[in-house]
């Protein structure tokens, strides 16, 4: 009975944890998300639900995302654009990249 309760309440810590995934990632130019304006610069992107929020500094912007993995690891983190808009971030050491809805409602994907 103890090791059931003990493998449940490890269970959910790890769901827990998958649930809340930070990434740091850098901007490297001016550009814009989501309709959103993003600046250059360090910012810390958190998955929550069907949402990604990044923060740099005191500037907070909440898009619509969601995670897919990749055949294999990228070997560093990198921003993928599509027509100068954020389409994907591709997470350095593992084999999951975070696709932003686009602009204009349609389907994310197509673009490469």
């Amino acid at each position: 009975m103890l090791k059931k309760i003990l493998l449940t309440s490890a269970v959910a810590a790890v769901s827990l944890v998958a649930a809340n995934k930070t990434y740091k990632v850098n901007i490297l130019e001016d550009t814009t998300l989501a309709g959103k304006q993003v600046k250059a610069g360090d910012y810390k992107v958190e998955l929550e639900g069907n949402n990604a929020v990044l923060k740099h500094g005191k500037q907070s912007i909440t898009v619509p995302a969601h995670t897919e993995q990749a055949q294999t690891k990228y070997s560093n983190t990198q921003v993928q654009y599509v027509n100068s808009v954020i389409h994907e971030i591709h997470v350095g050491g593992t084999t999951t990249k975070i696709v932003f809805a686009p602009e204009n409602g349609g389907t994310a994907g197509g673009a490469n």
